[in-house]
């Protein structure tokens, strides 16, 4: 496999508001602190998998603003290509106002902004060499399906993280080498209310009856599940102190990608993942949460040290 990872994605400026808890509707909870920290499911992805030691690159768009400055600077300086980042004259960078509680769970709200203009040929010619195009939800359904074409066409493998799952054509699935869902977004996506092992592995396996040719259901702080058509395999979680959740969907999705280029199997791969993963939530913030790839190898040595 090559070793590059090609991400086609969102890049956004995260608003990061911390409150003792998410409000219910019409309430106003006094927030306890503010940031604007960089985010977007592609950016995070992108970040995931250079951190964790993959050549990686970008494809997206952002506004030809301040935000959409400081995004690619910070992008650059984690050594992600963004040569095809592309500033778009006709909108602002996107933005997410992220609220954080105090057990870490997270309420996002997104305005796609330059986000929603990506667009399929803004990946042409970007998946030579490259081993797999990570993709997300949150840029336009055609976008996505025209990017996984191009991979596919490329000989490049496609993930596919199903987020948010109405924004994903039905015709990308028999696209997909892999697709990883979280707890709700499996539901969604098929109808099987996912609550544990069991319905996860139910769940999977309906998105490898659409044609995915593997699916990893994302069960949080309970693991996960790796879907094949041959069978099930779990994914054991690592047991963390969790003070923010946001991005360790994503964290897990670059950081899985990296390893599967670097040369592991699927099933290694997802256990690298989690341990990222596991690491980035003991964090707060999305980008600034991502652990570098030594980190993660010295975190996995400690684990199994201690069993």
């Amino acid at each position: 496999m090559a070793d590059r990872v090609v991400v086609v994605g969102s890049v956004n400026m995260d608003m990061v508001v911390r409150l003792p808890r998410l409000p219910e509707a019409g309430e106003t909870v006094a927030g306890t602190g503010f940031a604007m920290i960089p985010g977007g499911k592609g950016a995070n992805q992108a970040v995931a998998a250079a951190r964790s030691g993959a050549a990686t690159a970008i494809v997206g768009r952002v506004g030809n603003d301040e935000f959409g400055r400081r995004l690619r600077r910070g992008l650059d300086g984690d050594g992600v290509d963004v040569s095809r980042l592309r500033g778009d004259p006709q909108s602002p960078t996107g933005i997410a106002v992220v609220h954080v509680d105090e057990r870490g769970e997270n309420a996002i709200v997104v305005v796609p902004g330059a986000n929603g203009r990506t667009e399929a040929h803004d990946a042409a010619g970007a998946f030579v060499g490259a081993g797999i195009c990570l993709l997300q939800g949150e840029i336009p359904a055609e976008a996505l399906l025209g990017a996984a074409r191009l991979a596919r066409e490329a000989g490049c493998a496609v993930f596919l993280d199903p987020a948010p799952p109405e924004a994903v054509p039905e015709a990308i699935w028999p696209l997909c080498a892999l697709v990883l869902p979280n707890a709700s977004e499996a539901a969604a996506l098929t109808g099987i209310p996912v609550a544990d092992a069991a319905s996860a592995q139910a769940a999977g396996a309906a998105l490898v009856a659409r044609g995915a040719r593997a699916a990893l259901v994302k069960l949080g702080a309970a693991g996960a599940v790796l879907v094949t058509a041959s069978g099930a395999t779990p994914v054991a979680a690592f047991p963390v102190e969790a003070i923010d959740t946001t991005a360790a969907g994503d964290c897990m999705a670059g950081a899985l990608a990296a390893a599967r280029v670097g040369g592991a199997s699927l099933p290694e791969a997802a256990e690298f993942a989690a341990a990222a993963a596991a690491l980035s939530v003991t964090r707060a913030g999305a980008q600034p949460s991502l652990p570098m790839r030594e980190e993660t190898l010295r975190f996995l040595r400690g684990r199994r040290g201690a069993v």
